[in-house]
């Protein structure tokens, strides 16, 4: 899988830095006129930050939808037959991979041009599988777009957006592998603490 994930990563991160470099003469990592008017420095700080905590919070939120909601549930019981099978080190390189590059191309490249609602509608769009079980999976890359892109827009730097991207991927990832969820993680349950805490182990 991880060379399958190279095969499409490797050329939208590429087709991401020439757009950026041939389209607007500036890399994919950084906006020019980003909201805030501070300098470089204490914007990358924010970036970095607040895309770290963007990571904490959904990766906490990540096993309560599992238990409470049916359609995180489903998505994990559909997300654990293909990832599986993978080592931690597969899905390390699997996030960095997929979380670099669509922050690039998404972020970077696409959403100067087109707007952070519509950027985002085309990632969410991108998320959609033949399945109707995947349709949540969609809506959640949806507003996942739209928060990596605010952060974007907001301090015109991309580092963290990235970030909170390849953290989510990956440590969400690895959950899946390794909780099988039981008869008490059933949709609509109310988690024990220490079920909760349990599940927080996990990762």
């Amino acid at each position: 899988m991880t060379m399958v994930a190279s095969v499409v990563y490797g050329p939208l991160a590429l087709v991401a830095f020439a757009w950026a470099w041939w389209g607007g003469n500036r890399l994919p990592w950084s906006l020019d006129e980003p909201w805030l008017a501070w300098s470089y420095a204490p914007r990358l700080a924010l970036s970095v930050g607040a895309g770290f905590a963007l990571a904490l919070i959904v990766i906490a939120l990540t096993p309560q939808l599992v238990t409470r909601t049916r359609w995180a549930h489903e998505l994990h019981l559909e997300f654990r037959r293909v990832l599986a099978p993978l080592s931690s080190g597969q899905v390390t390189v699997l996030a960095l991979l997929s979380g670099f590059a669509e922050e690039l191309f998404f972020r970077g490249a696409l959403q100067p041009v087109v707007g952070l609602w519509v950027a985002s509608l085309i990632f969410g769009g991108v998320h959609v599988g033949p399945r109707r079980i995947l349709f949540p999976w969609a809506l959640w890359a949806f507003v996942m777009g739209l928060l990596f892109g605010l952060l974007f827009v907001l301090t015109g730097v991309l580092w963290g957006s990235i970030l909170a991207h390849v953290l989510i991927n990956q440590r969400n990832m690895i959950y899946i592998q390794r909780h099988a969820p039981a008869t008490s993680d059933k949709p609509g349950a109310v988690a024990s603490g220490e079920e909760v805490s349990r599940g927080f182990r996990q990762y």
